[in-house]
């Protein structure tokens, strides 16, 4: 049995990803062909931000944390340090304006170079260029539908919940973007999403917010604050 499948029957999701090419092969040979030539350019920035971070606060340079990847499967995923380096609880959305963002972090947030380092997951084959952001291990329990067929692909470094409010949606709706992605992964969507993604980082997230009209079972307000996101619980 695929792990496709095991993932499918352990969480009782009846949706199976219509094949396709792109979906099966292709889009990893996509990620290949443009991520490397792209960590070979952005190697100088890499370097730059790491010595900011190092020069700007005391901490590592690097926050790692697990995180789900395709069928549940956990991996490492590295982004640069944006907040001050102490043990914190998963309590709130890091939000633009926190006191707890260094002035550099606040500066590699707002244009998305502290996501950078996951250019190297995504060569590694954990990751795909596009796809759902990847997820906490210990939340998958916290999961609707939508949540859970977010896993049937790779994560991504962006994805269509990003480039839809991202931040500023509530978390079903996010879930609700990503299983829409899974629907309907394409190669053309892939690069459309791309595209929307340079605006957004030029132009900021909140002008692209576009709440979906869901229809899946929202959680309750308590267990969405709980669900913590990709800067909160670091010892960083």
């Amino acid at each position: 049995m695929s792990a496709g499948y095991d993932y499918c029957q352990k969480h009782e999701i009846h949706f199976r990803p219509r094949w396709s090419i792109y979906r099966s092969f292709a889009k990893r040979l996509f990620d290949l062909v443009v991520c490397v030539p792209i960590v070979l350019a952005v190697a100088p920035v890499l370097l730059l931000a790491a010595g900011l971070v190092k020069l700007d606060s005391r901490g590592p340079v690097f926050f790692v944390q697990e995180r789900l990847g395709r069928y549940g499967r956990t991996f490492l995923t590295f982004k640069f340090r944006t907040m001050t380096h102490r043990d914190r609880e998963a309590a709130t959305e890091i939000l633009p304006g926190h006191s707890e963002v260094t002035r550099i972090g606040d500066w590699l947030r707002r244009f998305k170079i502290d996501e950078l380092p996951q250019l190297m997951n995504i060569v590694n084959g954990d990751m795909s260029l596009v796809g759902p952001r990847p997820a906490l291990p210990d939340h998958i329990g916290e999961y609707n539908e939508d949540g859970l067929k977010r896993l049937l692909e790779r994560p991504g470094l962006t994805g269509l919940s990003q480039v839809s409010g991202n931040i500023y949606l509530s978390w079903p709706d996010r879930w609700f973007y990503d299983a829409q992605y899974i629907d309907c992964l394409s190669f053309p969507r892939d690069v459309a999403i791309i595209v929307k993604t340079i605006a957004v980082v030029l132009l900021g997230e909140e002008r692209f917010l576009k709440k979906p009209h869901t229809s899946s079972e929202s959680m309750s307000d308590s267990a969405i604050a709980d669900l913590p996101t990709d800067d909160q619980r670091q010892a960083a």
